[in-house]
């Protein structure tokens, strides 16, 4: 009962061993898909946010390797931890964008 879940029983093992990974897709095939990350570069750290000061708002503009379709857009974006100029970000999200620092 408990076991099982681990791996000792052999047809477990067997079917295991039999099975193979699917193969790596192409970088092509990673491009076309929706929820891959997008690539940014930060253009310019404009501050620091949050109650505590732990978010730093900087501005991206988004390369053309990833998305030919957003190259050379720009947004602002938070980002949480160290960050500096020329540094590269893999976006999930592309359409929000932060509000502005006062």
């Amino acid at each position: 009962f408990g076991s099982s879940h681990c791996g000792s029983s052999p047809a477990l093992g067997s079917k295991r061993a039999g099975h193979s990974r699917s193969p790596r897709l192409p970088l092509s095939f990673a491009k076309m898909d929706s929820n891959a990350p997008k690539l940014a570069k930060v253009e310019k750290v404009l501050g620091r946010t949050g109650s505590r000061g732990g978010v730093i708002q900087v501005r991206v503009q988004f390369m053309y390797e990833t998305s030919p379709e957003l190259a050379g857009r720009s947004l602002i974006r938070n980002v949480k931890g160290p960050i500096r100029e020329g540094d590269i970000l893999a976006l999930l999200e592309t359409e929000r964008e932060a509000r502005r620092l006062r």
